[in-house]
């Protein structure tokens, strides 16, 4: 017997595949002409007030500034189809060699927070969710919902910019900025967690309420389960769904949360070098970090796509 949904997935991956295409050449687009239509002279930025005429114009014809538009657009896409982000105007090193370096302590920023996020979130709303199922716990729900909100709200450098301030001026528990062993990212990494967890935990929360109301889950208390095992084994599993994709968004989210954070925090990552080389006009840097902000951010909501697919093939391989 054929199977409709199997037969579906090579669409479903050309579908897919072909909005990515088209986001990566969009953003790609973008980049390069926001870059270049921001006023300002990027290499006299980079020489100084006081560099020679003749030195500045040598500067321009070695990158290619005093090309035509289409063909600086025409070179910039060749150089990225071989894997080149060009060199940097203000430290003369490949932007690639620059990226590689601070991406890690992004990466890893960014992982972290979206972890404890969800370690936080998933139980916070579970429990939330038994506690108030069927208008119990009125108090507990109002609590709840009122601090989710109030915390989710709160920008993530204004969260670092208070925990900075309590915990590390004040009490001296933790490093007040920079990379320097574990504890210095346990302010980085609440200051971007805390927000997404407080809404993450409302999501987890609304679709256990919608969960535990299935005939299925009734069914499962009819044959005298543990509470335990209805909500975690039976439930929980079925409310995913929707929390992925949330918690996919969340991800995009910090990722790109991070370029603030790190500025608050001076962590030596690709956040803090893109405000440094805008100020500094350095486009051929400033063009690879936002690509790789870019791309990370439409790879992660591809992958989202392709795990809810997995997990929902009729919903997400079957919409037209």
């Amino acid at each position: 017997m054929k199977n409709p949904t199997g037969s579906r997935w090579p669409r479903f991956a050309l579908r897919r595949g072909g909005r990515l295409l088209g986001s990566l050449w969009v953003l790609v687009t973008a980049s390069f002409l926001m870059i270049h239509l921001v006023p300002g002279d990027p290499v006299r930025a980079a020489l100084g007030p006081t560099a020679p005429a003749d030195l500045v114009l040598a500067h321009k014809q070695e990158l290619g500034l005093l090309d035509p538009l289409w063909r600086q657009y025409a070179d910039f896409l060749s150089r990225l189809l071989s894997g080149e982000l060009g060199v940097s105007i203000s430290s003369r090193l490949p932007v690639g060699e620059t990226i590689a370096h601070r991406l890690p302590a992004t990466a890893q920023l960014a992982v972290a927070a979206f972890l404890l996020a969800v370690a936080v979130a998933v139980p916070v709303g579970v429990v939330m969710a038994v506690l108030t199922r069927r208008g119990r716990g009125r108090r507990a729900e109002l609590a709840f919902t009122g601090t989710s909100v109030v915390v989710g709200a709160i920008p993530d450098f204004l969260l670092g910019v208070g925990l900075v301030y309590l915990l590390a001026v004040q009490m001296h528990v933790f490093p007040v900025a920079g990379l320097d062993g574990p504890r210095s990212y346990v302010l980085p990494v609440l200051a971007l967690a805390i927000g997404p967890a407080a809404v993450l935990s409302r999501i987890v929360r609304v679709e256990m309420l919608a969960v535990m109301e299935a005939d299925y889950i009734r069914t499962a208390r009819a044959k005298r389960l543990t509470p335990l095992r209805v909500h975690v084994v039976h439930a929980l599993p079925n409310a995913v769904t929707a929390t992925l994709t949330i918690g996919g968004l969340l991800l995009s989210s910090l990722v790109a949360g991070t370029v603030l954070v790190e500025n608050v925090f001076a962590w030596p990552g690709l956040g803090s070098s893109i405000v440094s080389s805008i100020v500094a006009k350095d486009y051929p840097l400033v063009q690879g970090t936002i690509l790789v902000y870019g791309v990370g951010v439409l790879l992660i909501n591809t992958l989202v796509d392709v795990v809810l697919a997995l997990l929902d093939p009729r919903s997400a391989i079957g919409e037209s």
